[in-house]
Parts: structure tokens; C-alpha cells; sequence
């Protein structure tokens, strides 16, 4: 472990001991004994995993030099916490309470990480995903059960509405949620239906409207599950659970509409998809590379993206923990995190200048990891 971060380990107990939410962010560094390199920020850099079945949020510190994970913190919350997402301004967590179909948000301590209740407000039954807009003044949640679409606002310190601005029936089984960078094309994936609903989005009262056509159906036996924007908006890209397999679509910068150019499968050859169901879909930053979990195969399918063209190149496949129905990429691009849901596990990769992917650590988290996502909350702000 680097020498500025050696004292993190041994001063964890002492941490919990001073009350680490009362500690201010220089003063934390000391505590911790990660020494300028946490001091000198501008940010600080947290993991959140969600424990479904234990009821249970853990707050990680993600090392800013190594990318280790050090438990900080845990917190009970009413229901099964499934989902989990971040506002554009890094202070906010949005957690789907998918038992009881309620959406939930929390406050972020910048300095320690700590949660602090917001809202909780109904929703609908099992909301599977949550996606707030870049000015962090919506929310749109699709829903596993329900089959619906919801437009929540959500106010200056976070909270989100008590009732939809807006509900919107799609299809069977809608399971995500992408909006293009400008909060012009929202997308919502679909696993029963088949099929990936495209809305235009209005950005100043927060409503959907679907297109024409409304929606992208696709062939038989695919069933797109997550979909991500690459960061020019020029491309999407879908994990597809049924067909173990990404979809690469060409996106029309007028009219928001999908095309579809290229699906690859996420398994190597000769290995039985009747087996496996992809999960999570994630592009890194810069837009180099894009990641599908399998669980089945307990891998991570690995992608490079062509710069020109929006076109994928299998890269191969890397061994992870039993059952990745998440995993996330930490905001420089240069680490990824995938939650084990069978085995309770997180494993830690570094993501190398190739694409693939080299792990470096796991951490035991708790029966049924449902979530994670890494976040990198501002310092001073």
C-alpha cells in the first residue's frame, strides 16, 4: 500500500471512535493519516453498496492513490435498498426501495461520507432504476413491475417530490433509464417488452414525450436490460440479459432516434447462454471502452469502442465475483468496482490502458450486494 495511505488502515477504529461526521475534511485527513494526498483535494472519493436482504447502505473510502476500498461507515434503512444513483452536484444519493416501490434520497457528508435521510416517497411497484437529469431538478424512474415510466422533482436540498410530475405506461419489464448530456433524449430499456422506449425531454418542467415511433423493438430473444450514452451522445449502448450480448446504436442528434449498428456477444465461444443473463452495461468516461457484466459466466465482458464510428471490438472476458448484477466506474475512468450478489463480495479492478481489466483486491461486503456506485463528493463547496 502506498506510504501516504498506510495509516487509513490502522486508523479506521480510532475514525468511529472521534464521531468522523463532526470531523472536518483536513482534520479527517489527519485522523487518517493519508496525509496531503486526501488534505490537498478538492474532492473526496466514496463507494455506496447496497446490501438488499440486510437492509443495509456501506459506505466505502475509495484510496486516491491505490483505488482500495476502506469501510467507513453503515446505515439501516426502512425497506430492501436495490438501486442507488448520485445527483449531478455529487450531494445527493438516490436509493429504490424496490419491496415496498418507494424512492428514497439521502444527503452525502462531503467530508466522511455519512448518510443523512432526505425523502421518502412512493413510487411504484419495484423501481428498478432511477435517473436524475444534469441539472438535478428531475428524476425519472422506470419501473420492473409496474411497467411505467415516473417524472419526479426534486427540490434544492434533495428531496424528491411526494407525487410524479408525470406517469407515462411503456411495456413489460422496464428496467433503465439513459439521458443524453444535454437533457434532450431520455431512453428506457426493456427486458419483457423487448424493446427500448425513446422520449424527447423537457429540461425546464420535466416532461416526457415519446417519439415517433415511440419505441426501438428488437429481435427475439434479446431483451435490452441497461443502456448507456457514450459521452458525445453520437451512440448508445445496451446490455442485452436474454442474448448475452451489447447493442450498439447510432443516435440522431435531431431527433433523438435509435439505429441499430452492431450486437457482439459478452460470452466466449462454445460457452452455453441458456446459462447466463447479462446485468450492468457501463463506458468509461473518456469513452474508450464499454463494460457488460454476465452473471452465469461471472465475468465482466470487456469492449473497446471505436472513436470514429461508435462501433464495439470484444475484448475479451475477466473472472469477477458470483453474480455481477452491478459493478461501477469511478469518475477518472481508471478503476472499476463489481458487486458479487451471490458471493457478498466487491472486487477491485484497475482498468489498464488496453481496456482490460486487472484486479488488485476484494472486500467482503454482505449477503446479497445488490449495488454499487462510486462517487467523488466536492471539498469546500
Amino acid at each position: 500500500m502506498p506510504q501516504n495511505e498506510i495509516g487509513l488502515t490502522r486508523g479506521v477504529t480510532m475514525t468511529r471512535r472521534l464521531t468522523v461526521s463532526r470531523l472536518f475534511p483536513v482534520a479527517l485527513a489527519v485522523v487518517l493519516g493519508v496525509g496531503p494526498t486526501l488534505a490537498m483535494a478538492e474532492s473526496v472519493s466514496w463507494l455506496f453498496a447496497s446490501l438488499l436482504r440486510e437492509k443495509k447502505i456501506l459506505t466505502y473510502m475509495r484510496m486516491p492513490v491505490s483505488g482500495k476500498l476502506v469501510q467507513l461507515d453503515v446505515i439501516k434503512t426502512p425497506a430492501e435498498p436495490a438501486h442507488m444513483n448520485v445527483s449531478p452536484d455529487r450531494r445527493t444519493l438516490f436509493v429504490s426501495y424496490r419491496s415496498t416501490g418507494e424512492l428514497a434520497s439521502f444527503r452525502i457528508n462531503p467530508a466522511n461520507g455519512k448518510l443523512t435521510p432526505l425523502s421518502v416517497v412512493a413510487g411504484g411497484e419495484d423501481p428498478a432504476f432511477m435517473q436524475p437529469d444534469s441539472t438535478g431538478r428531475f428524476l425519472i424512474s422506470a419501473y420492473y413491475v409496474s411497467d411505467k415510466v415516473t417524472v419526479h422533482a426534486v427540490d434544492g436540498q434533495g428531496r424528491i417530490s411526494e407525487k410524479p410530475l408525470q406517469t407515462i405506461p411503456t411495456a413489460d419489464k422496464a428496467h433503465g433509464v439513459a439521458i443524453d448530456s444535454k437533457d434532450r433524449f431520455v431512453f428506457v430499456p426493456h427486458t419483457g417488452g423487448n424493446r427500448i422506449h425513446q422520449f424527447s425531454f423537457d429540461r425546464e418542467h420535466g416532461r416526457l414525450r415519446a417519439l415517433d415511433p415511440p419505441f426501438v423493438a428488437r429481435p427475439p430473444g434479446e431483451h435490452p436490460r441497461h443502456l448507456v450514452m457514450h459521452p458525445s451522445d453520437r451512440w448508445a449502448y445496451t446490455s442485452n440479459e436474454a442474448g448475452d450480448s451489447l447493442g450498439v446504436y447510432a443516435v440522431d442528434g435531431r431527433s433523438g432516434k435509435l439505429k441499430p449498428l452492431q450486437t457482439l456477444s459478452s460470452l466466449p465461444k462454445g460457452f452455453d447462454g441458456a446459462k447466463n443473463a447479462t446485468a450492468r452495461c457501463e463506458i468509461t468516461p473518456d469513452g474508450k471502452f464499454v463494460y457488460v457484466a454476465n452473471r452465469g459466466h461471472q465475468s465482466i465482458a470487456c469492449f473497446s469502442i471505436n472513436p470514429k464510428t461508435g462501433r464495439a471490438t470484444s475484448l475479451g472476458q475477466v473472472p469477477t465475483e458470483k453474480t455481477p448484477r452491478s459493478f461501477t466506474i469511478d469518475p477518472t475512468g481508471r478503476y472499476l468496482y463489481a458487486a458479487g450478489e451471490s458471493s457478498g463480495r466487491i472486487a477491485s479492478f484497475r482498468i489498464l490502458d488496453d481496456g482490460l481489466l486487472e484486479r488488485f483486491a476484494t472486500d467482503n461486503a454482505g449477503p446479497v450486494a445488490w449495488w454499487v456506485i462510486a462517487v467523488d463528493t466536492p471539498l469546500g463547496k
